[in-house]
């Protein structure tokens, strides 16, 4: 068996939930094939969200990619949507397997 790691990049954004079906818009945009959605809970500059009304929830979306998408994505979101709506974004550095697959 091939364990060869492969270096990708790793973005994670947090963001209001209103946001999903845009942002998702933007990973098949950018050909992200490779993400998870989560709902969570948290404090923001802007105040704490704890998800206790729809208007309130938040979603944390993990993008693994290249690093040259990552860097499109989180750029198309800081300009479409940073200024408007409260969004996290922060990048890793990992290592995959099956590389084909992202």
């Amino acid at each position: 068996m091939n364990n060869k790691h492969h270096p990708k990049t790793k973005l994670t954004l947090v963001a209001e939930a209103a946001l999903e079906p845009r942002l998702l818009a933007e990973l098949k945009r950018h050909q992200a094939h490779v993400w998870t959605i989560s709902e969570v809970r948290g404090a923001f500059p802007e105040g704490e969200r704890d998800g206790d009304w729809e208007a309130n929830r938040t979603i944390e979306i993990k993008v693994i990619c290249e690093p040259s998408v990552a860097d499109a994505i989180a750029d198309a979101v800081l300009a479409k949507y940073a200024q408007d709506y409260s969004v996290v974004m922060y990048f890793s550095d990992v290592s995959v397997l099956r590389a084909e697959r992202y």
